[in-house]
């Protein structure tokens, strides 16, 4: 707690990391108000930093009390090590702070925000790339003198207001400036805006001040798989659910899944066809040894199954596009409340997609001919802006996901079914010569994601990962092999990784 009765003989430094739209300018310009009110020398500077979460602005602050009438002078940027409070409006932000040495364990007060707004830089990975929040959680506790951490985006979301009010009432009740409570109040009152929200953001950061542990569980527990259902809700349903309950222990929560997205991709049939495929696989599990190797097989193939049939195409975007449930999820995150919500969808169709929706026979002759597939890509090759909330807007993209009860004759169907065909036989093809690679193939299902560009990419990598199946079915470790191509098939978007890694099969 800061001692009142004596003035410092340097000035209290601040240090303040935020991102776009959270506040931090609002609370730069709160703290310095608070200070100015009881008559203190307070001074902010900024360096932004890059937009769409790249780098956060550094916000500065030095105040001190009047010396003898004469102003101070104030420094513009944080220096390392001498920093007095670093407030992080997320939790890398903080351990950003904790790399430039911001904050230290001899002077630092580290207020952070637990929750995470991911960069671009982990967004932007085909694959896994979101940062390890373990590191800071470990860091945190040593690196600052004393810490104060928990949800504010949260507890902010809870009263309606933004992270700066709850970042200033943990602020204020740490103690860490000579300031009464009252004071920063009567700041946020002065505002005129959204005072209440404010007000009660800020009462909930001061009152979470007093815990300075960091909480333990940072990253989100993995949830257990869960048991299957008593009922799915209909007797047709219960059936395939009875089914399920005959698949090993391990494969049962994938294939629930699994049996829900294929219906809701197509109906009920096409359901009943995921489970009949599954259990086909399931069985050759059994035959070759899967019990003892904890079903992996099984596992995979529950997971990666339902994936190749529900696979991304139009007709599924403009089914998800024109779902009530879409329209009220995106009203109520923008509080819109009875005011008229107005949706504009971007579009950017390739001949491709467009023949793709053409029965198979007709498909084919156009999707074979060079010139026709360039006259229609001319003519469909450009971006476009739907207004789902006008009439004509809505109707085109219905329209479109009315083509769902002719999917299973469109030349898109066809494609894919006939490359599931193919990847299935050679799964089940090396379970007879090496269980783990077999399991890999299996996997290396995940690549194959999305439309347009991205699943040409896809699917690109993917026939690049099994590619290296033969070279890898006799080994012992094949199967590590193939789930290191998996992975490095996921770390960038050209595949350079996935390149150096299949050069380095063929040198084994």
């Amino acid at each position: 707690m800061f001692d009142a009765s004596t003035s410092p003989e340097r000035p209290i430094s601040i240090a303040i990391l935020a991102m776009g739209g959270q506040g931090g300018g609002v609370l730069t310009d709160w703290i310095v108000a608070v200070a100015e009110a009881n008559h203190w020398h307070a001074q902010s500077t900024s360096v932004p930093g890059v937009a769409q979460r790249t780098g956060a602005t550094i916000y500065y602050i030095e105040m001190l009390p009047p010396r003898q009438g004469k102003a101070p002078v104030l420094a513009l940027m944080p220096t390392p090590g001498d920093v007095d409070v670093v407030i992080a409006a997320e939790l890398m932000e903080a351990g950003r702070s904790i790399l430039r040495g911001l904050a230290t364990p001899e002077r630092t007060l580290l207020i952070t925000s637990t929750h995470r707004a991911y960069a671009v830089a982990e967004k932007e990975k085909p694959g896994e790339a979101i940062a390890d929040p373990r590191a800071v959680e470990a860091a945190a506790g040593i690196a600052a003198r004393r810490l104060i951490a928990f949800d504010m985006e949260k507890a902010a979301r809870a009263v309606g207001t933004v992270i700066s009010a709850p970042l200033l009432g943990a602020l204020a009740g740490s103690g860490a400036l000579p300031f009464p409570r009252q004071s920063f109040e009567d700041v946020i009152r002065s505002g005129g805006k959204g005072v209440e929200a404010s007000l009660k953001g800020f009462a909930e950061g001061f009152t979470r001040a007093g815990d300075n542990d960091l909480p333990r569980v940072l990253i989100k527990p993995q949830p257990r798989p869960a048991a299957l259902p008593e009922s799915l809700g209909a007797p047709e349903l219960d059936r395939l659910l009875d089914r399920l309950r005959e698949l090993p222990a391990e494969a049962q929560p994938f294939a629930l899944a699994g049996l829900r997205r294929t219906i809701d991709f197509q109906d009920l049939r096409y359901g009943e066809d995921y489970v009949a495929r599954l259990e086909g696989l399931v069985a050759l599990d059994r035959q070759h040894g899967g019990a003892a190797r904890g079903f992996a097989f099984s596992a995979a193939a529950a997971k990666h199954l339902a994936n190749a049939m529900a696979y991304d195409d139009v007709i599924g975007v403009a089914d998800l596009k024109t779902r009530s449930a879409r329209f009220a999820r995106i009203a109520g995150e923008m509080k819109a409340g009875d005011d008229p919500l107005y949706l504009t969808e971007f579009m950017h169709p390739r001949a491709e997609e467009m023949v793709s929706l053409l029965p198979v026979r007709w498909g084919r002759r156009i999707a074979a001919d060079p010139k026709r597939m360039a006259r229609i890509d001319r003519w469909v090759n450009r971006g476009r802006r739907v207004e789902t909330a006008t009439l004509r807007g809505f109707l085109q993209l219905y329209l479109v996901s009315g083509l769902r009860r002719f999917r299973r004759k469109l030349l898109r169907h066809e494609m894919e079914t006939r490359h599931m065909e193919e990847w299935l036989a050679l799964a089940t093809r090396t379970l007879t010569r090496n269980y783990d690679v077999s399991r890999a193939v299996l996997a290396a299902r995940r690549l194959v994601k999305g439309y347009s560009d991205t699943h040409a990419r896809g699917l690109s990598k993917f026939d690049r990962v099994l590619s290296a199946v033969p070279l890898l079915e006799e080994r012992a470790d094949g199967g590590q092999w193939m789930d290191r191509l998996i992975a490095a098939a996921l770390k960038d978007e050209a595949g350079e990784a996935l390149d150096g890694m299949l050069k380095t099969i063929r040198e084994l």
